[in-house]
């Protein structure tokens, strides 16, 4: 069943609303920072960029480094910046936007997501300043209710 106009907004050019980008914006690994002015930060390691495109506070640049295709695009502040990000990602490689139709389950795309950004901690042994490396993340907040397990 396609998805309504209402529920999946592209702009005229086709593109996702927010995030303002086409499905072969997007690579495999996409990196996010919260603050766009971090974008070139990361940016300005790679050897080529193909692709700078800002729209809001998500700021988007794609190119390579070291042979690797790799996005690096900036959240915003809040889980509900994140949470557009998040959904439009998703839309851009598991939807066609011609026919409005979700890709069948067994051919939908896990995109590889790497932040860098800043975080607090709730453990007193882990003193400020470290460096950490996650697997998982939960919100402490009311956002997961919306989601299906």
């Amino acid at each position: 069943m396609p998805i309504a106009e209402s529920e999946l907004i592209l702009n005229k050019d086709g593109s996702i609303y927010h995030l303002n980008l086409l499905p072969d914006h997007l690579s495999e690994t996409i990196i996010t920072v919260g603050d766009p002015e971090r974008v070139p930060t990361v940016s300005q390691h790679f050897d080529s960029i193909e692709t700078v495109i800002h729209k809001r506070e998500f700021v988007t640049h794609v190119g390579y480094y070291q042979g690797k295709r790799l996005t690096v695009i900036s959240t915003g502040m809040g889980t509900d910046n994140i949470d557009i990000l998040m959904n439009e990602l998703d839309a851009l490689v598991n939807i066609d936007f011609v026919t409005r139709e979700p890709r069948p389950l067994e051919e939908r795309i896990n995109l590889r997501i790497v932040r860098i950004g800043t975080s607090g901690s709730l453990q007193a042994d882990i003193p400020v300043g470290s460096l950490l490396v996650s697997e998982h993340a939960v919100g402490l907040d009311s956002l997961m209710q919306f989601y299906p397990w």
